[in-house]
């Protein structure tokens, strides 16, 4: 090789090894299988939400993205696992409004949520819907806040459990309207449903999956929804907010990653996440469980993640609510 060759050649990689990596050089993730942690059974919202997901990464990324339940303290388990995992994208969360709630319901934890997490993207918001037993007499929202102020502890308010997004639905319900339902948790909101239709209990604040058939049946009375618009699945039903200007009280579901994952490839799972927001099929599964799609950026979810912590915060101190 002549020298003028040479160098040329050894200016040429000089200045390629001093230039950005190009995509391709992330392309390698993944290379084996990714967890993703759902801290809750199988079959409810948050584990439909991450095998959606999950499918729809792993037909696009070319690895098998594993939905992993890890039940227990209110999706605490799961959250510590993730936080405590390497930070290489290989464990990511199934992120939900538990996880904004339990910072301040639970004063010990080993984690601080926002702290020890990467928001990677949102996916969906889920709407809840007030639910009353036929016999109650209230049969709108006006008629509802009228009763409970006349009858202050004598309503029982169902909920899927202490801290789950039916139970601060209706205490953000108590504090907004100046009422006091007294809650009732149970384990999962099929439990708490199975009592509100045989009238042990008088209300629930559901997650509007799978309660259709309730309503149109008119063995349960639903009298509005939390979502400050109207939800395509109640469509005709009017908003909390309608009567409580500002009250907002939505599920959500998102993917989060531990702390100092790469910039690269949050990026990269958040591009891939945002694509499904475009893809036919799964707006229509996503419709199928009556989710708002939430596509964004990282940032975008990290501010979700921090209004609704500060948010949920509050009303844990104003009902005065302590972890079971």
């Amino acid at each position: 090789m002549h020298r003028r060759d040479f160098i040329r050649l050894a200016g040429t990689a000089a200045a390629l090894s001093g230039m950005p990596r190009p995509a391709g050089a992330d392309a390698a993730y993944p290379n084996h299988p990714v967890r993703i942690l759902a801290g809750f059974a199988a079959g409810g919202g948050v584990d439909i939400s991450a095998r959606l997901i999950g499918q729809w990464l792993s037909e696009r990324l070319g690895q098998p993205f594993v939905t992993e339940n890890r039940t227990g303290a209110d999706g605490n388990i799961a959250t510590e696992a993730t936080v405590n995992a390497p930070a290489d994208g290989y464990t990511l969360l199934l992120a939900t409004l538990p996880n904004a709630v339990n910072a301040s319901l639970y004063p010990k934890l080993n984690f601080v949520f926002l702290r020890d997490t990467t928001p990677v993207a949102g996916v969906i918001r889920v709407p809840m819907v007030v639910l009353v037993h036929p016999a109650m007499p209230a049969k709108t929202l006006a008629e509802l806040i009228a009763y409970a102020k006349d009858n202050p502890g004598k309503i029982n308010m169902a909920s899927a459990g202490t801290g789950s997004a039916p139970h601060m639905a209706g205490e953000l319900f108590n504090a907004m309207a100046g009422v006091s339902m007294l809650h009732i948790p149970y384990r999962g909101q099929s439990a708490a449903m199975s009592d509100l239709l045989s009238g042990q209990v008088q209300i629930l604040f559901a997650a509007a999956p799978g309660t259709a058939d309730y309503i149109t049946t008119n063995q349960l009375r639903a009298l509005a929804v939390t979502a400050p618009s109207q939800a395509d699945v109640l469509r005709e039903m009017p908003t909390v907010a309608s009567a409580l200007p500002g009250y907002d009280a939505s599920q959500w579901y998102g993917i989060a990653a531990p702390s100092k994952t790469p910039t690269e490839i949050v990026g990269r799972l958040n591009k891939e996440i945002n694509a499904a927001f475009d893809d036919a099929a799964m707006k229509a599964r996503f419709a199928a469980i009556a989710g708002e799609l939430m596509p964004g950026s990282p940032a975008d979810f990290g501010k979700l993640m921090s209004d609704e912590t500060e948010k949920w915060s509050k009303v844990v101190k104003f009902a005065g609510l302590k972890a079971e």
